[in-house]
């Protein structure tokens, strides 16, 4: 058996929202084993994009004022989003703006390692939904920073991998209603 067929998510943790109105942030934390510099690197480097991220990235977003264009995995028609990097502050901010939502991932060094924080503003009826897709592509990363990738799980293939379980657990956590 293959590390990726052995793959399931742990529970649902590391996750906050923030409400300003109609306007929510998913604020997902994750603990990674790895240096700030190698985290920055699958952050912005388009074929280490392609491993883990629901997007793939046309060009590289380490640099502040680049122009790339984002295309989403895995939905039933291509989803192109341009971005302006906004911030890129190697290895510690990196802020663009994804299909009209902000990202900003934030890098600290931590116990040897990396604490990566993700700010990622999602309509509120699928809040709980980008939690538990964001939480299978950081394991999935970790994974791929560990040196034992097991290739991007996004889109419908998430489904076989648990993310109908994070999704309700995520659901609960937030005290939200699931949409119909």
């Amino acid at each position: 058996m293959t590390d990726r067929e052995q793959y399931t998510p742990g529970p649902a943790s590391g996750a906050q929202i923030r409400k300003n109105g109609e306007k929510w942030t998913l604020i997902l934390v994750r603990e990674l084993r790895h240096s700030p510099e190698k985290v920055w690197q699958a952050l912005t480097d388009p074929a280490h994009l392609r491993e883990w991220a629901p997007f793939e990235a046309d060009g590289s977003l380490g640099t502040v004022g680049t122009t790339v264009k984002l295309t989403n995995v895995g939905a039933p028609t291509p989803q192109i989003s341009e971005t302006r990097v906004t911030r890129a502050d190697a290895p510690k901010v990196l802020e663009y703006n994804w299909g009209g939502n902000d990202i900003r991932w934030e890098l600290k060094a931590f116990d040897g390692g990396t604490r990566l924080t993700l700010w990622h503003n999602i309509d509120r009826r699928f809040i709980s939904m980008g939690a538990a897709g964001w939480h299978i592509c950081f394991d999935v990363l970790d994974h791929l920073l560990s040196g034992t990738p097991i290739g991007r799980i996004v889109a419908g293939e998430a489904m076989k991998f648990g993310w109908p379980r994070l999704n309700s657990e995520y659901t609960q956590q937030f005290g939200i209603e699931v949409p119909s």
